[in-house]
């Protein structure tokens, strides 16, 4: 029998100093059976973090050909493609011929990264906003967050602030980087 999703609700108060974003955001996030705690918790700061109206998540892990995340118009037309994790040189090269912007989030290692998409062309390479988490602020998020949990997030100056309804407050970096 094949395993199903395991649905998380989570109830976020975005305080975005950095791009005056204040939002109350109640988020259902279905957590595949191969994915990792640190990829769905990226997952939702990345929704957070690039919060603006027709934002949404995507089928993810079950459609190859769609991103963790993404923004689209009133039209349909998708504006911002949203990554998470480590994606192929060609994923991002085809992402940036057909989307005005894309946008990824990872805590993997940024130089293995940019080593691995060194090795392709990369359509506007330099137009690609790179965001990295350090593993360890991901790895105390998941320790305070259960399947139905509540943060008050907050982005100042680059540095995140989560307290989570115990009362814990979790620090991290939000380091904007580069593909190359």
């Amino acid at each position: 029998m094949a395993q199903q999703a395991t649905m998380y609700h989570l109830k976020v108060s975005l305080s975005d100093v950095d791009r005056g974003v204040y939002q109350p955001l109640d988020l259902r996030l279905a957590r595949h059976p191969s994915e990792t705690a640190r990829y769905l918790l990226t997952r939702a700061l990345a929704y957070c973090l690039c919060f603006e109206e027709g934002i949404a998540f995507s089928k993810g892990l079950s459609s190859t050909d769609e991103p963790a995340v993404w923004v689209k118009d009133l039209q349909g037309t998708t504006t911002t493609w949203i990554e998470v994790g480590s994606p192929s040189a060609e994923r991002l090269h085809k992402a940036k011929k057909a989307n005005p912007r894309v946008v990824v989030f990872t805590s993997h290692d940024l130089v293995l990264l940019q080593r691995e998409w060194a090795t392709r062309a990369i359509h506007q390479a330099d137009r690609i906003e790179v965001y990295t988490l350090l593993p360890a602020f991901l790895d105390a998020l998941d320790d305070a967050t259960d399947r139905n949990s509540s943060w008050e997030l907050t982005r100042t100056d680059g540095l995140l602030y989560v307290t989570t309804k115990g009362g814990a407050v979790i620090e991290g970096t939000l380091t904007r980087a580069s593909v190359a």
